[in-house]
């Protein structure tokens, strides 16, 4: 049964390039191939502690495509990461229900016991991987969103920045890269940029839109779809490489949880399962990678 959404981290570079589930709650269509039933039954066998359990996922519904309140029922959740979960839970015999916060509580919701799992296109990374294991799943590119037109000549995280405000969510990796070009900026005798700190996707781009940010940096495929929602006002002006992989975080203390999660992802990925929900919610099949882990001791 999936909770009703209650409002309650994430995405470098300067010159670099940038990259039969049952499903829980609501309907959705199945991929092409599920997963090997026989390997989930093993995993379910190697791994019985979550069978028959239903788990809290923190997820921070406002990026479409990934995780996002259904238009047309605002108390269920649609999207990649959605369906994935879905499809893990399915492997290893657990249900989800959703704890809805913003993007900056993700982890703390997650280490506090509030939650089991995040999987909500969180940018895996070392400073992140202090508080909680990874198990990546998907290339990391960003995309820059502008106005339509690129007035100010926005060229990626670089010294096109001084003197322009950017719009990120509270917790981006963004935004120290941001923040770093402030010597640069000095140097060339151009004002450092500003940022704005919002709490999810959707009031970034609106602060685009009302003139109040000249930019978003943000995963390549939100801001494709900022551009598709708003294909008057707004465009993507680079897309660029960082070296990050979205990652499910998993508790610390749960070793053996987060193992099992990518073994179920390892069966997903194989199936063809991953691709499939790729395809299904219009997302570039680059961003898809063999699952691996980041873990900080």
């Amino acid at each position: 049964m999936v909770k009703s959404p209650i409002p309650e981290f994430r995405s470098l570079t300067s010159a670099a390039l940038m990259g039969a589930l049952v499903l829980v709650g609501f309907a959705a269509s199945q991929p092409a191939h599920a997963a090997a039933p026989a390997a989930c039954a093993a995993l379910q066998e190697k791994y019985p502690d979550w069978k028959g359990k239903t788990l809290v996922n923190a997820i921070n519904p406002h990026t479409p495509g990934y995780e996002s309140i259904d238009p047309k029922d605002p108390t269920k959740y649609i999207g990649y990461d959605i369906d994935l979960g879905e499809a893990i839970g399915d492997c290893l015999g657990f249900k989800l229900t959703y704890k809805a916060v913003t993007f900056a509580a993700l982890l703390t919701t997650l280490s506090s016991g509030q939650a089991d799992i995040v999987i909500s296109d969180i940018y895996a990374t070392e400073e992140r991987a202090k508080a909680a294991d990874f198990v990546t799943y998907s290339k990391v590119f960003d995309g820059v969103l502008v106005a339509k037109g690129n007035p100010k000549k926005i060229t990626g995280i670089d010294t096109s920045l001084c003197g322009t405000a950017a719009a990120e969510n509270t917790g981006y990796v963004e935004v120290p890269l941001i923040q770093a070009l402030a010597p640069e900026c000095k140097k060339l005798g151009k004002a450092e940029p500003t940022i704005q700190l919002y709490d999810n996707n959707a009031n970034c781009i609106q602060a685009i839109l009302a003139g109040r940010a000249d930019t978003y940096i943000n995963d390549v495929n939100t801001v494709d779809n900022a551009v598709k929602a708003y294909p008057d006002k707004l465009e993507k002006a680079i897309a660029v490489t960082i070296p990050y992989q979205v990652g499910i975080a998993v508790p610390k203390n749960k070793p053996k949880f987060r193992d099992a999660v990518k073994d179920a992802l390892t069966e997903i990925y194989k199936s063809g399962d991953q691709l499939a929900l790729l395809n299904k919610w219009k997302l570039d099949p680059a961003n898809l990678m063999e699952p691996g882990l980041l873990v900080v001791k």
